[in-house]
């Protein structure tokens, strides 16, 4: 008899917390934050924060994605899509991405980068460091607009998914990476001004 009681409580109780299904815990995202584009393009946040409108709204680099990717968190996959690509410009090579502040907690701090402001754009011999997914904060000589072209070069070292990643000069924001020349790590970091 006891045991068909025990059974028949640990039955209900298990019962019970079926069909009740917890949300998910918002991601914690930030310049430097692993993001996924429509569950296959790995790349960085450059930044996040609220637009002139009240969105919360973010950069990435443009080949990330397409206007309409779905965007998720790499370090919280539970969180489901976070935000959309709304807009990307091919020649500066950056996105807009607009999040659904019920799914994100924004922070001005990941890894050892910590953006306080906007500016820029680097110029030699400024000191900048990156924040990417994939090769963390590395430090390096800016060179500045080398061909006038309106990207900066840098001595970073980047690899693929870092694109996007922040490049800082101390807390100020100055640009987003957008790739290499020639070799990961070796040949220059190319990226857009934040200007």
């Amino acid at each position: 008899m006891r045991l068909g009681i025990l059974v028949l409580a640990v039955g209900a109780s298990l019962l019970a917390g079926t069909g009740v299904a917890a949300a998910a815990d918002p991601a914690v995202l930030g310049g430097g934050s692993g993001i996924v584009m429509d569950d296959r393009n790995y790349c960085t946040l450059t930044t996040i924060g609220p637009d002139s409108g009240g969105r919360l709204v973010g950069f990435t680099a443009g080949h990330c994605g397409n206007a309409g990717s779905a965007v998720a968190s790499e370090a919280d996959p539970d969180a489901g899509v976070v935000g959309t690509i709304a807009y990307t410009d091919a020649n500066l090579d950056y996105a807009v991405i607009v999040f659904d502040p019920a799914k994100v907690v924004p922070v001005n701090r990941v890894g050892n980068t910590t953006i306080t402001g906007i500016g820029g754009p680097a110029q030699f011999p400024d000191i900048v460091c990156k924040q990417g997914r994939t090769t963390g904060h590395t430090c390096g000589v800016a060179y500045g607009d080398v061909f006038g072209s309106g990207q900066t070069w840098t001595q970073t070292c980047v690899d693929l998914g870092d694109s996007g990643g922040p490049v800082v000069v101390g807390t100020t924001l100055v640009g987003m990476v957008n790739g290499y020349l020639t070799v990961a790590c070796l040949g220059p970091e190319v990226g857009t001004s934040m200007t």
